[in-house]
């Protein structure tokens, strides 16, 4: 049986066609046949697509070839309101971003000071706030030498905070979250009535929440002012200062 083999001359096409498609590839990196003409963004709020916008002005007259996830991150991890992105080349002439922003969930105060700032769900510091009188997002009050810097997260001890806020999005207790704690005892919720949700320690905050939320709903305490319900070992949730509830 007799082996198909390839000429020397059909070796040497394929060569030359290959060697044809790297100059190809190489020549379009290096001119403008695919040179980015619009960045189109989408995601976000207006501001935060003409920051994207803003930031990726450089790209403008690169080649699609020679953009890359590398350089779009370099120049959007600056900009403390976008949490992710993905790309896409259009071609011949369009680079589209599509950004997912931050959420702002918490404003955190330093005392002594009137220095706030503005907290993702993420803990990710937003911005800084001249005015945060406006906001009527919970509160978390915090030291003076509490490293705190827009663009960078807050620390460690603070990121539950933000957590159990991001997790109350869309189903929030009744009243409101007025004010967050974090002390020895772990991390409070106070509600506008004056209620306290003592939920202890970052463990289980889905589990917790939705703990509270049901004894809440069932018994009507948090219109009641004052008191508290630990949820902080939600086996044994307590409500004001003995009842048992739930098993």
């Amino acid at each position: 049986m007799r082996q198909l083999v390839p000429s020397g001359r059909s070796i040497a096409a394929g060569v030359l066609l290959l060697a044809l498609g790297v100059g190809c590839y190489v020549g379009a990196r290096e001119t403008s046949v695919f040179a980015v003409r619009t960045v189109d963004v989408r995601g976000g709020t207006p501001a935060v697509r003409a920051e994207v916008r803003a930031a990726l002005a450089g790209e403008v007259g690169a080649s699609l070839l020679r953009v890359d996830g590398g350089s779009l991150s370099r120049r959007l991890s600056a900009l403390p309101d976008v949490r992710s992105f993905t790309y896409d080349r259009d071609f011949p002439h369009t680079l589209r971003v599509v950004v997912r922003r931050e959420v702002p969930v918490l404003v955190v105060r330093q005392v002594p000071g009137k220095t706030a700032f503005l907290v993702a769900s993420t803990g990710k510091v937003i911005r800084t706030l001249a005015r945060p009188e406006r906001s009527n997002l919970p509160r978390l009050w915090v030291k003076k030498n509490v490293p705190l810097a827009v663009g960078d997260q807050v620390p460690p001890a603070l990121l539950p905070a933000a957590a159990s806020l991001a997790s109350l999005r869309g189903t929030g207790l009744p009243g409101g979250v007025h004010v967050v704690s974090v002390g020895q005892s772990g991390l409070t919720l106070t509600l506008g009535g004056g209620l306290e949700v003592r939920l202890g320690d970052p463990g289980d905050i889905r589990l917790k929440l939705a703990i509270a939320r049901r004894i809440l709903a069932a018994t009507g305490a948090a219109s009641a002012g004052g008191g508290y319900v630990d949820v902080s070992v939600p086996e044994r949730p307590v409500l004001s200062s003995n009842s048992q509830v739930g098993g």
